[in-house]
This record gives structure tokens, sequence and C-alpha cells, in this order.
């Protein structure tokens, strides 16, 4: 039986957020910021500004991504098993392909997918560390939506922050809110 959201058949292209969207994760941000700042520090980086998305930005203009990638991402993976489905995930399946474009890392993206058995139902998958840059660059929505063969403007964009909904208008896409 095939579902979908009111509105969603005149586009070719649906691509969701995964986090506040299709799931929740199971993180506790403000733990994973206060870990991404000790890391920082540790290895000689003053942190100004504990907002973890500009201290990841501030580890790559100091090359600590990878570190401070790394404590993200353990978290995220770890959220993605204990994570909640959401209401809006039960609109899918869809009658046109489906892709996820999330700030959080691919791993994690895949495993909520099949822990909330969507992962049949998704045909690409482009989380933050798939591509160079991360939202509201509109590479990664543009990345899904070729990915899944078609473009910009036949494509609706889901989610839940105004990060998604900058990242829409960059990449010439629809957008939608959760």
């Amino acid at each position: 039986m095939t579902r979908y959201e009111p509105g969603t058949e005149e586009y070719e292209a649906v691509v969701y957020d995964l986090d506040g969207t299709l799931v929740h994760l199971a993180v506790e941000w403000d733990v994973v910021a206060r870990e991404v700042e000790a890391a920082l520090e540790a290895r000689g980086v003053r942190v100004a500004d504990p907002d973890l998305w500009g201290m990841l930005e501030r580890a790559g203009e100091t090359e600590h991504e990878a570190a401070v990638e790394g404590v993200i991402a353990a978290h995220e993976r770890r959220g993605a098993r204990e994570s909640r489905r959401l209401p809006f995930a039960d609109a899918l399946p869809h009658d046109v392909p489906v892709a996820v474009c999330s700030l959080n890392c691919e791993a994690a993206c895949r495993i909520a997918l099949e822990v909330h058995d969507l992962d049949a139902h998704v045909d690409a998958v482009v989380g933050r560390d798939s591509v160079a840059t991360k939202k509201p660059h509109p590479e990664p929505l543009l990345t899904a939506v070729e990915a899944l063969g078609t473009t910009p403007e036949r494509s609706l964009f889901v989610g839940d922050s105004e990060r998604d909904e900058v990242t829409a208008e960059r990449a010439g896409t629809a957008f939608r809110y959760v």
C-alpha cells in the first residue's frame, strides 16, 4: 500500500531531512557540544562560542575536523540505534523516488532508516560527511536530487528547521516544513 503526503504528487522526487523530520535521534546535543569543546581545547584550540556546528566549522579551519567529527558521529550513530520514529515517517513510501539529506553523518542516517524499516523506501542518503559542504550550502541537497535523477525544480525538500528552508531556497527546490 502506497502512502503519500498530500501535495507531493506534483513533484518527481521528495527529499527529507532526517532528525526531527522522519526520526528523532536520541542524542543529548549539549553533552556532544561539551565533548567537542573539550576535544578542541585539548588540541590547543580556544573555543569562544560553544555552538556545536560553529565548533565543527572552527575545527575544519584548524585541521582538527576529523577529531571533532569522530566525537559527533559516535553520538549520532548511538542515537540512531535508540532513535524514535516520528509520525511524518508514516508518509513513506511514495510513488516517486525518495532521498534523505541530513546534517547528521551518513552512517547515522542509514542506521536510523534501518532501525525503523524505512531504508527500503529511501533511494539515496546524503549526510554531513557525504559531500564537502554542509547544509545550508545547497550542495548536499543538490547531490540528493541528482542521485534521484531529477531536477531541483521538480523536487520537494521536507524539513524541520530554518537551515533546511534556506538549503531548499539556495538549491532551488520547493520546501515544506514538518
